[in-house]
């Protein structure tokens, strides 16, 4: 009987461990998370600040800032999918980023061309006749 007493006791001490070890690796899990939604977020603003600069590097960087916070955070994926449905030509050139196989170069060109038009005149604007241009010659050779 004293066994059996002594063995409960030190069953209750194991439980009390390992219930000891589950809380303190889900406040670490907990912790590692938020962090990773802070470092998403700074990401994603880092990538929105660079975005009116000229080149199209700020769209990708914040596109890596939204994968990073969604992974993590269900309302973000929630919030998502409502943009989607709302703006889908505004969230559809990060939709081509986050795919298996992103479309990069056709997502940079697609925001070059935008600036282009955003900050230039009709008259003045380049890159839509330099393809054209450089697509008619390697047809032609």
């Amino acid at each position: 009987m004293l066994a059996a007493m002594t063995f409960g006791l030190i069953q209750d001490k194991r439980d009390r461990r390992a219930a000891a070890r589950e809380l303190l690796a889900d406040v670490i899990n907990r912790f590692l998370r938020f962090a990773a939604i802070l470092a998403g977020v700074v990401i994603m603003v880092t990538g929105f600040a660079i975005a009116p600069l000229p080149g199209p590097f700020g769209l990708p960087i914040a596109v890596v800032g939204l994968m990073i916070v969604m992974r993590n955070s269900m309302w973000a994926k929630r919030r998502f999918i409502d943009a989607k449905r709302r703006w889908p030509n505004w969230v559809y050139p990060m939709r081509r980023l986050m795919r298996r196989e992103p479309e990069v170069l056709p997502v940079m060109w697609q925001q070059m061309l935008r600036t282009e038009r955003l900050l230039l005149a009709r008259s003045s604007r380049f890159m839509g006749k330099t393809r054209r241009r450089l697509f008619r010659r390697k047809r032609a050779a």
